[in-house]
C-alpha cells in the first residue's frame, strides 16, 4: 500500500523542463516564503520529510563576500521542514523559472529537485533547492559555533546576514514554526567572540 506521506527519493532535475500550460508548485523554506519576487497563485502549508533547513551554505554574494562569507539556508538531508508550497500560475511559470534560475542557481551550489510534499489538500510535487554537499560552498559540516561565526561576520549585497537569521526566526514564528536550534544559534550569533 502506497503510504502518501511516505518520503520518497526526488528526481534531481538538470535541465527543467515544466510542461507547458501548467501550474507549478514551488517549496519555499527560507526568504521566498516572506520575499518570493515572483507572482504566487496561492500559498499552502507544507510538510518535506526527509530534508531539514539548515545554515549549509557559504554566502559569497548577499549575505557576505568571498573573503567574508556568511551563511545561508540549503536543504540538507534528513529529518523533515515545515514551509509553504508556492502555486505559480502556468502563464507565470517562464518568467517565475528565468528568476528562480537567476537568484537561486547563480553559484549552482543548490540541487534543484522534484519533491512530494504532504499538505492539508493531499500530497503535491514541487520544485525545490537542495544543498549540494559536494560543492565548495557548502558550509554544512561545521558545528553551531562556526555556523555562528558566519553569520556574525556576514554583510553582503542584501544586507547583513544576522537581519536575514533573525527575519527568518521571525517569520517562522508568524506561521507557527517555532525552531529551538534556530533560536540557539542567534544566541550564539549575539555572544561576543572570545
Amino acid at each position: 500500500m502506497n503510504n502518501p506521506e511516505a518520503p520518497s527519493a526526488p528526481k534531481v532535475i538538470v535541465d527543467f523542463d515544466h510542461p507547458p500550460g501548467q501550474d507549478l508548485w514551488v517549496f519555499a523554506y527560507g526568504s521566498l516564503m516572506w520575499n518570493p519576487g515572483f507572482p504566487v497563485a496561492q500559498s499552502v502549508s507544507a510538510l518535506l520529510r526527509g530534508w531539514h533547513r539548515r545554515f549549509c551554505i557559504y554566502s559569497h554574494m548577499h549575505r557576505g563576500t568571498p573573503e567574508r562569507p556568511g551563511a545561508v539556508l540549503g536543504l540538507a538531508h534528513g529529518g523533515a521542514c515545515r514551509g509553504h508550497a508556492l502555486r505559480v500560475a502556468a502563464a507565470d511559470v517562464p518568467d517565475v523559472l528565468d528568476y528562480l534560475w537567476q537568484r537561486e542557481m547563480a553559484y549552482r551550489v543548490y540541487i534543484p529537485r522534484l519533491v512530494r510534499l504532504a499538505t492539508a489538500g493531499g500530497p503535491i510535487q514541487a520544485l525545490a533547492f537542495t544543498a549540494d554537499p559536494v560543492h565548495e560552498q557548502y558550509c554544512g559540516g561545521l558545528d553551531m559555533a562556526g555556523t555562528a561565526a558566519l553569520i556574525r561576520q556576514g554583510t553582503g549585497q542584501s544586507g547583513r546576514n544576522i537581519d536575514y537569521l533573525t527575519s527568518l526566526i521571525d517569520h517562522l514564528a508568524e506561521i507557527g514554526i517555532h525552531d529551538r536550534g534556530l533560536e540557539q544559534l542567534l544566541a550564539l550569533v549575539n555572544q561576543t567572540p572570545a
